[in-house]
């Protein structure tokens, strides 16, 4: 079996996340034994002096036996981030030239894009 084969065999599902400098994948990945578990993907763009660029990777695996509680963790943490600080980004505030790429509203009113598009997303492609 090729390594694309292997890699197609293995993503089961994907979704991305563009933020800025940050890409966040999202990919449904199968064991060996047939179970599947999340891997969660933080890509940042870097810009070199020169111009050039380069791409920093941080992923973490999550395992099924730990949803649950780490669903729960995260909802926990991220409400009490919004119910003390609110949803504006307050270092945007502070930025002079701070132009907001996008609303609030346009994000919830983007259609829904189809999954299959970001299946076979390459870092080096961003």
């Amino acid at each position: 079996m090729s390594e694309k084969e292997l890699l197609e065999k293995e993503e089961i599902f994907s979704k991305v996340l563009r933020a800025g400098r940050r890409t966040y994948f999202f990919d449904v990945r199968a064991t060996k034994a047939g179970d599947y578990y999340l891997t969660i993907t933080e890509s940042k763009k870097f810009t070199n002096d020169d111009g050039s660029f380069h791409y920093k990777k941080h992923k973490i695996y999550l395992y099924k036996e730990d949803f649950s509680a780490f669903t729960e963790i995260l909802g926990e943490m991220t409400q009490y981030i919004v119910d003390e600080k609110g949803e504006e980004v307050i270092s945007e505030r502070h930025q002079k030239d701070f132009k907001r790429e996008y609303s609030t509203e346009e994000i919830a009113a983007a259609p829904k894009t189809d999954v299959e598009s970001f299946t076979d997303v390459n870092f080096e492609d961003i």
